[in-house]
């Protein structure tokens, strides 16, 4: 089975816009397209409320034509048009999905920000987690989500192996980032979000990127798109995962990220499972 995972920053802007930054964004679609994965999650949607409009819905069906799609979207009291989650799937394949609440600090649990999968065997959740800020002024309340979501997975991960997947905000280890000594007050490697990061694989889940590379560096998943030339240096963070339930770590055949080529911001993972 393969799935990838994508926080695309905007799906809105993907399929409607005229910008440069959205053409690259389709190239990165037609790559994804390319690799006929069974499942893809998108982060980041910042879809409207009531979902993909009829033209989203049309552009989606031309380019996806095998596949399902289903959406969690902000809703009030959170912002519109913000945060939101995705899943495309192969049409054979008939999960159930669920949209999670966590009872996170507000107004999180409104903003779209987890959907799960449930097949027969395993579930496929995807989150993206909420940034901490740009002077840690919701850290508190991250540090509340990281506490709930890992009893989240955990209680999935009691019934069926977990896939976990998304954008955590987070890079784990120093050779997650290429500069850590000047990111220890930055949101997304503070100790304290590493340390719920640890707290969550401690509940027996695996990280298939490093299960499969070990201690490999300079392989990053996204690049401050701010800074003209952090994807040219490779000044990256690694804070989009794939997980995996610890007892189906063997499973696990391919964890790498897809080439997203000169545009900056997040790229696609691929995970590649044995489904025997």
């Amino acid at each position: 089975m393969k799935l990838i995972s994508w926080n695309i920053d905007s799906l809105n802007a993907a399929l409607t816009s005229d910008s440069n930054r959205a053409a690259l964004s389709r190239a990165v679609l037609n790559t994804i397209i390319e690799l006929e994965p069974d499942v893809i999650a998108l982060q980041e949607t910042k879809l409207p409320r009531k979902g993909p409009s009829k033209k989203h819905i049309a552009i989606l069906e031309e380019h996806f034509p095998t596949y399902e799609f289903v959406w969690n979207s902000s809703q009030e009291p959170a912002r519109k048009s913000y945060a939101g989650t995705m899943f495309l799937y192969k049409k054979h394949l008939n999960p159930t999905v669920s949209y999670p609440e966590i009872e996170a600090p507000d107004p999180m649990d409104a903003e779209g920000r987890i959907l799960t999968l449930e097949f027969d065997h395993f579930y496929v959740t995807q989150v993206y987690t909420p940034n901490a800020g740009s002077k840690l002024n919701r850290l508190s309340e991250r540090q509340r989500w990281d506490e709930q979501y890992a009893e989240y997975l955990a209680t999935l991960d009691e019934e069926k192996v977990v896939l976990a997947t998304g954008d955590f905000n987070v890079a784990h280890q120093e050779i997650d980032l290429a500069h850590p000594d000047r990111n220890r007050e930055t949101a997304g490697f503070t100790d304290e979000e590493r340390a719920g990061f640890t707290r969550l694989l401690e509940k027996g889940f695996t990280d298939t990127f490093r299960h499969l590379h070990g201690d490999i560096q300079d392989v990053y998943s996204w690049w401050n798109q701010r800074a003209k030339t952090s994807k040219i240096n490779n000044s990256g963070w690694r804070i989009d995962y794939w997980l995996i339930s610890d007892r189906a770590a063997d499973k696990v055949i391919r964890s790498e990220m897809v080439d997203s080529g000169e545009r900056q911001d997040h790229t696609p993972l691929l995970l590649e499972i044995d489904g025997s």
